[in-house]
């Protein structure tokens, strides 16, 4: 028996949930997210309650389950709140800047790097710290982690792009190796 899977999601006011064919639409004061729902489960939706079933009991259905139980109250929160990931450029002479809707990074290569967005996500950028939002989770993540990739933090002087709540693990250098021996 999932845990996650059997809760009740309550909808909050202004938002509305409909099954259209396969896909599970949720529409609330942010926007709309449409789900495609795997054939094994079912969405029941009773008033401001929705709900989710599986077919079977395989260890398959039960992961199901629970997943697209969590998908649906992530849709749910997106919708009414939306979703937020900072990033922190450090490094001297490192600068993010908006060129339109696109991010440009300037961290330590010959070229600007140019970042754009996928549909449906904003980059803000304030002094060294890129805020990039949106009402769809996943969508929020991927690009914050593109942003992360173009810049990998690294472990001897902490230079490049980092998430605002990650702590990178220092090593020491070559001369701190030599003293220690």
């Amino acid at each position: 028996m999932s845990r996650i899977g059997k809760k009740i999601r309550k909808l909050p006011a202004g938002v509305t949930a409909e099954l259209r064919g396969a896909d599970l639409v949720v529409t609330g004061p942010k926007g709309e997210l449409k789900l495609a729902v795997h054939p094994r489960i079912t969405v029941v939706i009773n008033g401001s309650e929705v709900t989710v079933q599986v077919a079977g009991e395989s260890q398959r259905d039960r992961a199901l389950w629970g997943t697209f139980s969590s998908l649906i109250e992530n849709m749910i929160d997106g919708v009414v709140a939306g979703f937020i990931k900072q990033l922190e450029i450090n490094g001297v002479g490192f600068k993010a800047a908006m060129k339109g809707a696109n991010l440009s990074l300037e961290v330590g290569f010959s070229h600007p790097v140019e970042v754009k967005p996928l549909p449906g996500v904003k980059f803000t950028v304030e002094k060294n710290i890129i805020t990039v939002e949106g009402i769809d989770k996943q969508l929020v993540g991927e690009m914050a982690a593109t942003i992360r990739r173009v810049r990998k933090p690294e472990p001897y002087k902490g230079k490049g792009i980092k998430y605002v709540e990650e702590t990178i693990r220092r090593k020491a250098g070559k001369t701190a190796a030599k003293t220690a021996a």
